[in-house]
């Protein structure tokens, strides 16, 4: 997940947290509106992205390419292994709390 992708989620969040709490003020009204939908599918392409470009330079430096050094496939290897783990996470939470909202009583 990128910095970007985190810094909307909180301003949404901290958006919504204003308009519950009854301070219209401090909402932001220029901001654009961005869905939910729009948002994870950014945030799963950027891990997918992120997962094949380690994947090709594992592949690069497996097969001798000078220009790629063992600690940028590190860090790429790591980051992958780093923005997966938070969206399976991120997935985690969305389950459990759609499975409270569906054990509400009515």
């Amino acid at each position: 997940m990128s910095v970007n992708n985190i810094d909307q989620v909180l301003a949404q969040m901290r958006v919504i947290k204003a308009q519950a709490m009854g301070n219209p003020e401090l909402t932001d009204p220029g901001a654009e509106s961005v869905s939910f939908s729009s948002m994870l599918k950014q945030t799963i392409d950027s891990v997918n992205r992120t997962q094949l470009q380690a994947s090709e330079m594992k592949q690069a430096f497996e097969l001798g390419d000078k220009e790629v050094n063992l600690a940028e496939v590190m860090v790429a290897v790591q980051k992958s292994d780093i923005s997966f783990e938070a969206m399976v996470q991120v997935r985690n939470k969305l389950i459990d709390a759609y499975k409270e909202v569906m054990n509400m009583p009515i």
